[in-house]
């Protein structure tokens, strides 16, 4: 059925010339402030130009290359990203070129909602069209929100981390993912909202393993749009500051809604929120993210075999729904 897999991510610049053009690719359509836009663009100013991003994919591909012959999966890999380049436009070329007919892609993204799900599958529809009638028919890879080959890993952890804060005191583990727009979560369809939903069931089940007994909550970070439209709140950094005014000393912060260090996690958390937590007087520790973890790759190739073999069990902890084919009109950008 499938005679490719591609790896779909949200890309990133790799230079300093590169990140005025990114972020136009990024927020084209969506009316983000100009001096939020040079603001972000600091950022990545801050680390060369260079994000984190595709050299993780890049080390996610040649893992998988591994992980698939071991696994005896004969399919060709290619990588293509929404934002920057390698340009998912152009990996559809060169695949068709190729001969690919249908491919599987696995996105960087667990969960559902407009920017976390559809926009990707809005991107390969228009990939597709630009590249002709010829181009390769793509399926993404269900959520995976509740995989145990993520779960492990972010419990892992948030365990690691919490053996490098002071015993005494009052610890607390806070959860984090994007913010997005109260209207593009409400927009999520029938079932509602599904990002909070699936993010709140990876948030119990990494604590439930990972700091059993430890108070947690899910905040959110990187809020990027106009000031006048809501957004998911509490933002990290404020929370913190309720935290401290609670009598919590030491926190463990936990980006359970990436699945590597993009530059949103080691700006916004490893500098702003660790900056506001010194200031508050908290311990603080970062948790990692997956990264390159064994059992995360597994995971892909798991989620792989479950297209290619539909005898293959599915392996999950939680119970929020989860799709293979999105119902039409679900996770609208609102």
């Amino acid at each position: 059925m499938y005679d490719a897999f591609l790896l779909l991510s949200f890309g990133g610049p790799e230079g300093p010339d590169d990140v005025v053009p990114f972020l136009q690719n990024v927020t084209r359509g969506r009316n983000v402030p100009p001096e939020r836009l040079a603001q972000v663009a600091e950022h990545y100013r801050h680390f060369g130009g260079v994000s984190p991003i595709n050299g993780h994919n890049r080390a996610l591909l040649e893992a998988l290359r591994v992980e698939f012959a071991r696994a005896g999966i004969e399919l060709p890999l290619y990588w293509g990203n929404r934002n920057w380049h390698p340009m998912l436009a152009d990996t559809l070329r060169q695949m068709r070129d190729a001969g690919v007919r249908r491919a599987l892609a696995f996105v960087t993204s667990a969960f559902g909602s407009y920017s976390a799900c559809r926009q990707y599958l809005d991107d390969i529809v228009t990939a597709r069209a630009e590249v002709g009638p010829d181009a390769p028919v793509v399926d993404k890879i269900r959520h995976y929100h509740d995989h145990p080959g993520l779960v492990a890993p972010l419990a892992d952890g948030v365990r690691a981390s919490l053996a490098t804060l002071p015993r005494n005191g009052r610890t607390r583990l806070v959860f984090t993912a994007h913010s997005i727009p109260l209207r593009m979560e409400a927009a999520a369809g029938p079932d509602g909202h599904r990002y909070t939903a699936q993010l709140a069931e990876t948030a119990r089940l990494v604590a439930e393993r990972g700091a059993p007994g430890i108070e947690y909550d899910l905040v959110w970070q990187s809020r990027s749009g106009p000031p006048q439209v809501p957004w998911l709140e509490p933002d990290v950094t404020d929370h913190l500051a309720h935290l401290a005014d609670e009598g919590v000393t030491a926190v463990v912060v936990s980006p359970i809604g990436f699945t590597s260090d993009h530059l949103e996690v080691v700006w916004d958390l490893d500098n702003e929120a660790a900056a506001a937590a010194k200031h508050l007087g908290l311990d603080f520790a970062r948790a990692a993210t997956p990264g390159l973890d064994q059992r995360f790759v597994g995971m892909v190739r798991e989620l792989v075999t479950e297209r290619l073999d539909e005898a293959t069990p599915r392996r999950r902890l939680g119970i929020a729904p989860v799709w293979d084919q999105c119902p039409v009109g679900c996770c609208r950008a609102g």
